[in-house]
């Protein structure tokens, strides 16, 4: 199908104009499939912290609170994707974003939820539902913030986040946490399927064009998937238990007011309300040729902090507009927003049907921990990406090492703030919010002249040292 069959170049770069239905909806689903596994696994690495996901008791009742979670994961973003591409009011940016479930909460949620079971629910969604409150209401301060999140500190908080997450990604593949310690963990037959998802990933990515290069984390975990069908390493039990429709109940797990828990969450708006800022100008540009407006990054933030509120209302995770989207968008070259509409739509049928997220239950960890390798690999190389832009000079240097020192050494060590009060330590050991804190201040403390000073009279000096 060529572009000229779908519409004239003026109207694939029109967010107003619907290319006819059987175009859009095939278009509107592939955008489902592109952010559907990073969307869900939020959730699952959540419950399995929590201790009521793979390998917990719950299993033999069919994960129900997972299950649940992972519906309200696919429901909200299709809600919160509706918000954009519709949008009411100040709500919205009425341009193709998708939403979904940020993965740069994880390592906040971690720690908040570690091994409480269901009773830690409760404090993390409603630090969820007051952090989308929060964040609804930077939209009206978004451009003045801006200033502070230079590369520096945006590619730090990045990289960051992918050091946090990248150790998951190895537990996943080797067995789970609660194998942890027994002769099971990492053996052969734990290891080979996450290998597989590894390599088909990497084949598809590398030799593959197309909307299949875009889904290749999909297609390689349904690869793993089959390989772990076949060594026996699959249970359908969660689908038997699972019914065919769902009325989200609000604070499902209660509510619980948590200090470390609101806290995190409202600093991690800053970040998502950003990384959406992003987001909104790589759209416009890569589908219209045009920078964003003032008012689609409002309507673009609004949007985020109101699709994460109501999502911690009903038992979802923070939503953030999905970045691979962005580059579909930009492939594709059709901006209609109505496209997106349709693959919301998508999202909250999946959301509304349990039988869907019994369905992903039956990914067995190990596969998953393929992809997670992969998508959390993925999150430290946009870090890195993010600080190329950066001008290395003495100051940038002392910043950056200073940052990243502090925050991933008190990350790998927790014990060491093991006098200070819960919620110092959930919030100083997620690694994030120190290194965030530390980049913000001395980037606006540190004197400007030093940055004359070059990276090769650094080199030099440490060349000197050395010899």
């Amino acid at each position: 199908m060529t572009a000229s069959s779908i519409g004239t170049p003026e109207q694939l770069r029109d967010p107003n104009y619907t290319p006819p239905l059987g175009v859009a909806v095939p278009l509107g689903i592939q955008h489902v499939l592109a952010m559907f596994v990073p969307n869900v696994t939020p959730a699952i690495i959540v419950c399995g912290a929590a201790g009521i996901g793979f390998g917990s008791d719950q299993g033999a009742l069919g994960f129900p609170d997972m299950t649940y979670m992972i519906q309200m994961s696919m429901l909200f973003a299709g809600i919160a994707t509706l918000f954009q591409t519709i949008g009411f009011g100040p709500v919205g940016a009425r341009l193709p974003i998708v939403q979904g479930t940020s993965f740069a909460f994880i390592p906040v949620m971690i720690p908040a939820v570690a091994g409480a079971g269901t009773a830690g629910l409760a404090g993390l969604l409603t630090g969820v539902f007051i952090g989308g409150i929060f964040h609804f209401l930077l939209g009206t301060v978004i451009g003045r913030l801006r200033f502070a999140l230079p590369p520096l500190v945006t590619g730090l908080i990045v990289l960051m986040i992918g050091l946090a997450l990248v150790r998951v990604g190895i537990q996943y593949a080797a067995g789970g946490v609660p194998l942890m310690g027994t002769e099971n963990f990492g053996t052969l037959s734990k290891w080979t399927p996450a290998l597989v998802v590894i390599a088909v990933t990497l084949a598809i990515k590398f030799f593959a064009r197309g909307f299949a290069a875009v889904a290749a984390v999909l297609i390689g975990i349904i690869a793993g998937y089959l390989v772990a069908l076949a060594m026996g390493q699959v249970s359908f039990a969660p689908m038997d238990r699972a019914g065919w429709f769902t009325v989200p109940s609000p604070f499902h797990w209660g509510f619980r007011f948590d200090w470390a828990i609101v806290i995190g969450m409202c600093f991690m708006a800053v970040v998502s309300a950003i990384e959406t800022v992003g987001d909104t100008s790589g759209i416009t540009k890569g589908g219209a040729g045009r920078e964003a407006t003032d008012k689609e990054i409002q309507g673009a933030t609004f949007a985020d902090g109101l699709g994460t509120a109501l999502a911690g209302v009903f038992g979802g995770l923070p939503n953030t507009s999905f970045s691979q989207n962005v580059g579909l968008v930009a492939m594709t070259g059709v901006m209609s927003r109505h496209v997106v509409t349709f693959g919301a739509l998508f999202l909250i049928l999946c959301g509304l049907v349990p039988k869907v997220g019994a369905f992903i239950n039956t990914v067995p960890i190990n596969v998953l921990g393929g992809g997670v390798i992969v998508m959390f690999g993925m999150v430290c190389a946009s870090g890195i990406s993010m600080l190329s832009d950066v001008h290395w000079n003495r100051r940038n240097m002392v910043i950056f090492a200073v940052a990243l020192s502090v925050s991933l050494g008190l990350q790998l060590e927790p014990s060491a703030l093991q006098h200070l009060p819960r919620t110092a330590q959930i919030l100083l050991t997620s690694g994030l919010l120190p290194a965030a804190l530390i980049a913000v201040v001395l980037n606006l403390l540190l004197p400007e002249h030093l940055t004359e000073e070059s990276t090769e009279e650094v080199s030099g000096g440490l060349a000197g040292q050395k010899g």
